[in-house]
């Protein structure tokens, strides 16, 4: 009985540990999708850091374009991902 409670228990724990995992991958790729946009605005017409700062950080920033990328591609329904995140029906 007890043994039974207690896998019960870690199942829950590890239910929980997943959708928080997801929840922080979640919020990385739109904090790498904000920084990708703050650097490359002036494509788009937002105001963005100097050109020079832009190009010494070009380099360094092929993840962040690699998202910026996906999250284009896959603009479709953001609200719809996010009610799909929070289990919202």
């Amino acid at each position: 009985m007890l043994e039974s409670i207690q896998d019960f228990l870690k199942g829950i724990e590890q239910s929980f540990r997943e959708q928080s995992t997801e929840y922080v991958e979640f919020e990385l790729r739109e904090l790498e999708n904000v920084f990708a946009l703050l650097l490359m605005g002036s494509f788009v017409g937002l105001p963005s850091p100097p050109t020079t700062l832009t190009m010494r950080l070009l380099p360094h920033m092929a993840r962040e374009l690699y998202v910026m990328q996906r999250r284009a591609e896959d603009m479709d329904d953001i609200l719809g991902e996010l009610a799909g995140l929070f289990d919202i029906t």
